[in-house]
């Protein structure tokens, strides 16, 4: 597995979020952005970041970061991880 650094670049992707809707990394191209993986969503060690992240939305936020949830994950798990945590940032569905 390669491990990534600050600064490298990142092939293009698309995924559909937990509203079916298509997010592609390009559109973020110019912005500051934070993408996290996770292995699956409610598990304790995945829940307590996806939600330290979200108690840290605003700060993100005000610095400039957009952020990215990443999981193998179908769309309707991420759906109800969602609205059960009220995260207000997009987890992507990466089933393959």
């Amino acid at each position: 597995m390669n491990i990534l650094k600050i600064g490298d670049k990142v092939t293009d992707f698309s995924a559909l979020d937990q509203n079916s809707n298509e997010i592609k990394l390009s559109d973020f191209r110019g912005k500051k952005i934070v993408v996290f993986f996770y292995p699956r969503a409610n598990t304790p060690g995945c829940t307590a970041q996806a939600c330290n992240l979200r108690d840290h939305y605003a700060e993100l936020k005000k610095s400039g970061y957009n952020l990215l949830g990443v999981s193998a994950d179908s769309v309707k798990h991420q759906l109800n991880f969602s609205n059960k945590y009220n995260f207000p940032f997009p987890l992507l569905s990466d089933e393959n």
